[in-house]
C-alpha cells in the first residue's frame, strides 16, 4: 500500500507539472503575474542571499586559507573558492535559501487559496487556476534563481577578495590571477547557471504541488508549507549529486 501511495504521488506530481508546461500561454495576463512573482520571490530574497553569500565567502577563505597555507599552497585559497562557489556552493546554498525564503511562501499562498476557495473560484469563472496562480510563479523561480547565484557568487567572492587581502595579506593580483586561472567559463560559470534553473524550477513546481493539493485547512496550510521546504531540499540536494556526477569533468 505504501508503495502503490508513493506511485500514485509520483503520477499526480508529474501530470502536474505537464499541466504547469500546458497552461504557460504568453498572455498579457501571464506576463503581468510574472513580473509580479519576480518582485516578489527574486527581488526581495535579494538581502538573505547578500548575507549568505557574504558569511560563506568568509568561511570559506579562512577554513581555505589555513588548509592550504600548511602545504605553502596559500595564493591558491582563491581557486579553491571558485570552483567550490560555481560548482557547488553558490547553485545549492542559493537554492536552499530561495526554498526557505520563497518557496515556503508559494506553497502558503496556494494552500491558502485552496482554503479560501479561491482556486474553485478561479475554475467557475472558466479561469484555469494553474495558468493564473501556478505557472508564472514556476517560470519566476527559474529565471530568478540563477540570477540569485550569480549575486551569490559575486558577494562571496568579494568578501572572500576583503578577507584574503586586507585580513590575511595575500597579494589582490595573485588572488584574481589564480580565481581566472581554475574557473572555466563553460564547465563552472555556465553550468552553474544551468545547475540554478534545475533547482528553481524544482523548487517552485514542489512548493506548488504540495501548496495546491493541500488539505482545505489552516493546518493544511502549515503541513504543506513543512513539506514544501524539507521534499524540495531533499530534491535540490538529491539532483545536484546527480548533475554534478555527470556534467563536470
Amino acid at each position: 500500500m505504501a508503495l502503490f501511495d508513493v506511485v500514485r504521488s509520483l503520477g499526480r506530481a508529474g501530470l502536474f507539472s505537464l499541466s504547469v508546461f500546458r497552461a504557460s500561454k504568453p498572455t498579457a495576463d501571464f506576463f503581468r503575474e510574472l513580473i509580479r512573482e519576480i518582485y516578489k520571490i527574486g527581488a526581495r530574497s535579494l538581502p538573505i542571499i547578500a548575507v549568505g553569500g557574504a558569511f560563506v565567502g568568509l568561511s570559506v577563505t579562512l577554513l581555505g586559507y589555513r588548509a592550504l597555507d600548511t602545504y605553502g599552497a596559500a595564493n591558491q585559497v582563491s581557486a579553491m573558492l571558485g570552483l567550490g562557489l560555481y560548482r557547488e556552493l553558490g547553485p545549492v546554498l542559493t537554492a536552499l535559501l530561495f526554498i526557505g525564503r520563497a518557496g515556503s511562501s508559494i506553497a502558503a499562498e496556494l494552500g491558502l487559496m485552496r482554503a479560501t476557495d479561491q482556486i474553485t473560484a478561479l475554475g467557475l469563472m472558466a479561469i484555469d487556476p494553474v495558468g493564473k496562480a501556478v505557472a508564472p510563479r514556476f517560470w519566476a523561480a527559474v529565471l530568478c534563481v540563477p540570477l540569485l547565484t550569480g549575486f551569490f557568487c559575486s558577494l562571496a567572492i568579494s568578501a572572500s577578495y576583503f578577507e584574503s587581502v586586507h585580513v590575511i595579506g595575500l597579494e589582490p593580483g595573485i588572488f584574481w590571477q589564480v580565481l581566472k586561472d581554475s574557473v572555466d567559463f563553460f564547465d563552472d560559470f555556465l553550468m552553474a547557471f544551468v545547475k540554478s534553473a534545475v533547482f528553481g524550477g524544482t523548487a517552485a513546481l514542489v512548493a506548488a504541488y504540495v501548496g495546491y493539493h493541500a488539505e482545505p485547512t489552516i493546518e493544511g496550510t502549515s503541513v504543506a508549507t513543512t513539506q514544501a521546504v524539507v521534499n524540495a531540499s531533499l530534491l535540490v540536494l538529491m539532483f545536484n549529486f546527480v548533475m554534478s556526477a555527470f556534467l563536470f569533468k
